[in-house]
């Protein structure tokens, strides 16, 4: 009986886990990806757009495929330093190495930036 429970309450907790999937614009974030603010903001403040930036270790390809298995539209090759993802009016741009906008460093994450167009 003891055991019944502890598998019902870990396929619950799987459950969960999957359909409490973070998105933005209704769009998956890659799972495990952390949300930057600081870029978030300096992106927002310099496209004037709605802009949610995430951050992962794993590379672009992995991050590509992703995305790929989504509903999203590929807008060119994937390389190795980035892709670039489409579904209606939100942008999905995934680069490494890409640029620190407040100190001009060169980044060696993968940043994948969630953009919401205005038309």
């Amino acid at each position: 009986m003891k055991q019944v429970f502890v598998i019902a309450v870990a396929v619950l907790a799987l459950a969960v886990g999957v359909a409490g999937a973070e998105e933005k614009f209704g769009v998956p974030v890659y799972p495990g990806a952390k949300y930057d603010a600081e870029t978030s903001k300096a992106v927002k403040d310099m496209m004037r757009m709605e802009v949610a930036c995430y951050r992962t270790v794993d590379p672009v390809a992995k991050v590509a495929v992703f995305y790929q298995k989504q509903d999203l539209s590929s807008m060119g090759d994937v390389t190795k330093e980035g892709a670039f993802f489409k579904k209606g009016k939100i942008d999905v741009t995934i680069q490494s190495p890409w640029m620190h906008m407040k100190t001009g460093a060169m980044m060696k994450d993968t940043l994948i930036s969630i953009v919401q167009n205005k038309e």
